[in-house]
Order: structure tokens, then C-alpha cells, then sequence
């Protein structure tokens, strides 16, 4: 007679290998996970890849002890969250085991990639489940009573067991149980937008793929955003500042494009975006050509403002080495200048996104940017 341990491990194989077979695919969760996890979503569209990573030296036992430790938390749904928190032990055991493979980094390689995803995956956990403030106070799961946060919990709990195509969660369920948290949570802002280069921004891309971009003394003037504070209100007033500033110095004929960046941050739940606010204020009030605007929606702070703006001249493929200008008001343009921001970009961004390389007015700041930006990093999970 086969022993009943050899009879319940052959079940549970039986069951998964059906489940593996009838997971469905979700494609909210697959887009948030390749825009959040690009590592770890690589993965887990790479079997034989992922078992590689599960046999690695000291992945085996890991992963076990993560398992067990979840399950010794029976229906405690607090303590379930708590067990699939990373520790920096296991990170580095992580670290190690993806070290061989080809999966999607970036400039400071695999190794840095694992770092931010990890430490993207428990703050979403701290934040959305086990009740640690945001930085910043219009992110986060907002107001939630006891009973709904519960059902969140729970919700999360089951979504991260049940089979998804494409997903890292048969190796380890922390990924699928952290989107699953923003999505019961109404929080997919980092997928809100996509394609980004489609949509508004389908007409400046095209152009961009035929431009003599040396025709140019700059490449883009970056408009940052300055949100409302208002309910109802699209654009602030040092919004409509901006606007007009920009008008009148993309008349100067010198610029390549305007990249207006801004999200839809404030106030919190706001329904208007602001780059694309802006955008259609400078089609409608000023008359600028709508192939010669380019549209950066998710920046929620003055930090990925510039940050993003990079990343998307990168993505048109604009020179970097050439030159933009930030344009704004004469208090953002002094702080944006200052040792203060720069602290700040090292301490929330890990780099500066690009260089100031001087000031030629109150309200305008020559930009250098910077590859670094391309980084992806979900410690901002609205906004990687």
C-alpha cells in the first residue's frame, strides 16, 4: 500500500499541474505586473527559467520556510501578509539565484533589479495591508473601515492562490498577492495610461521617428506640473502659469517639443490628469500644434517629473545628451535648482535624473537628462 504522505504529495501534484492548466489569464494584473515586477514577470513567463531560480543553492529551503511560515498563520489573514514579507537574508539568497539568467535589469544590472522589486513588493504590503503610512499622503489605500479592509485581506489572500496565467506565484505568491492588494485597493494607477505611445501622444511619436533633431537648440521643454488642490478643478493656477510661459517660449521656434508631465494626483481622487489638462489647454487656448506636445500622465511629484520626462525623450528615441528646458514658475524653477531637491532625488529616486546645467531666466532651467531614470522601481507603485 503507498503510503499516505507519497498518496497526498501525488495529489497535490495531480491538482497542480490542472491548475497550472486552467489558469486564467487577467490582463489588468499581467499589465500591472510587467510595468511593476519586469523581473520578476519575465519569470514567471519563463518556466524553465524559474525552476532554475527555485533549485539555486539555499532556494529550496527558503522557499519552503516561506510556505511554512504562512501556513502556521492558519485564517489570520494580518499574520498571512506579515509571513510574505522579505527579508534582507532571503533577498540576498534571491539575489544570488538570478544572477545567471537573462531577465530584463537595468544599468546597475540584475542585482538592482532584484533589490527594488523586493523592496517594492513588501512596501506594498506594509501600505496596503499591514496599515504603515505612505510617504506621501494622497497615495496609499486612503480611509478604509476595519470590514473593508478585512475583505481586502481576504480578497488579496485568495487572488494570490488562485492560477494566473504568466505569473511567478507557483515559486512564490508575494508577487500576485501585492498587485492583487492594489487592485482590490482601486490603486492600477501605474497602468492607467497605457500604451504610452499611443493614444495623445500617437501623433508626437510619429514626428519624433522623422525628426532632424539637431535642427533644434533643445529637444523638449519639460512643463512640470503643478497639481490642484481643489476637488473639480482641472488645472491649478500656477498651472495656467505654466501654460503661458510655455506658449510663449515654444514660440521662439527653438524646441523640438513641449512635454507637459503631470498626474492624476491631487487631490486625492481627483479625476483629471494633469499632463492631460495641459495638453489640451495648449491645443485650445494657444493654438500649439498637437503632434508637438508630448503627454507624461502618471508623475505624482516634482522628483519623477523629471524623472519620467527622461524616460519618455529616451523612448522617442531623443538625444540625451542634448539639451532641454525646464520651464515653470519662478518657486519651482529656485527649488528644482536647489541642494534641497537634490538631497531629495537621492533619498526617494537612489540618483538624480538628469543635471541642471544652468539657469537663463527666473522661470527657465537648461536639463540634461539622464539614463538612470530608466530605472524601474515600485517602491512607488503608482508611479515606477
Amino acid at each position: 500500500m503507498r503510503p499516505l504522505f507519497s498518496a497526498m504529495a501525488l495529489a497535490l501534484s495531480v491538482i497542480a499541474a490542472s491548475a497550472s492548466a486552467e489558469a486564467a489569464g487577467d490582463a489588468v494584473m499581467a499589465a500591472l505586473a510587467a510595468r511593476l515586477f519586469p523581473m520578476l514577470d519575465a519569470a514567471g513567463h519563463d518556466p524553465a527559467a524559474l525552476a532554475r531560480i527555485a533549485r539555486a543553492p539555499g532556494m529550496e529551503a527558503l522557499l519552503r520556510a516561506r510556505r511554512e511560515r504562512r501556513a502556521a498563520c492558519g485564517a489570520d489573514l494580518a499574520c498571512r501578509a506579515q509571513a510574505l514579507l522579505w527579508s534582507d537574508r532571503e533577498a540576498d539568497t534571491l539575489r544570488r539565484a538570478v544572477a545567471a539568467e537573462k531577465l530584463p535589469g537595468a544599468d546597475d544590472g540584475l542585482a538592482g533589479q532584484v533589490d527594488r522589486e523586493i523592496a517594492g513588493i513588501n512596501l506594498i504590503l506594509r501600505t496596503y495591508a499591514l496599515g504603515a503610512i505612505p510617504t506621501t499622503a494622497i497615495d496609499g489605500p486612503g480611509t478604509v473601515s476595519p470590514q473593508d479592509h478585512q475583505a481586502r485581506l481576504q480578497a488579496a489572500d485568495w487572488l494570490a492562490e488562485t492560477p494566473r496565467a504568466g505569473s511567478a506565484q507557483q515559486f512564490d505568491p508575494s508577487v500576485d498577492y501585492a498587485l492583487a492588494l492594489l487592485d482590490v485597493s482601486d490603486r492600477t494607477d501605474a497602468i492607467g495610461h497605457e500604451p504610452l505611445t499611443g493614444r495623445a501622444n500617437a501623433a508626437p511619436m510619429a514626428r519624433a521617428k522623422t525628426l532632424e533633431w539637431k535642427r533644434y537648440r533643445y529637444s523638449a521643454m519639460i512643463v512640470t506640473g503643478v497639481g490642484p488642490e481643489i476637488e473639480g478643478e482641472p488645472l491649478s493656477p500656477f498651472g495656467k502659469v505654466h501654460l503661458r510661459l510655455a506658449a510663449r517660449r515654444f514660440a521662439q521656434g527653438d524646441i523640438a517639443f513641449i512635454l507637459v508631465t503631470g498626474g492624476r494626483a491631487h487631490p486625492r481622487g481627483t479625476p483629471f490628469t494633469e499632463a492631460d489638462e495641459m495638453r489640451q489647454a495648449l491645443i485650445e487656448r494657444y493654438g500649439i500644434p498637437a503632434d508637438a506636445i508630448v503627454s507624461e500622465p502618471y508623475a505624482r511629484h516634482t522628483t519623477t517629473n523629471l524623472r519620467n520626462a527622461s524616460r519618455l525623450l529616451a523612448t522617442m528615441g531623443a538625444p540625451l545628451d542634448a539639451e532641454t528646458i525646464i520651464v515653470c514658475n519662478p518657486l519651482q524653477s529656485a527649488y528644482i535648482e536647489s541642494a534641497k531637491f537634490t538631497a531629495r532625488n537621492a533619498a526617494e529616486l537612489g540618483y538624480q535624473p538628469g543635471k541642471v546645467v544652468r539657469r537663463v531666466s527666473p522661470t527657465e532651467l537648461v536639463f540634461r537628462p539622464s539614463r538612470l531614470s530608466e530605472r524601474v522601481d515600485p517602491r512607488d507603485p503608482l508611479d515606477p
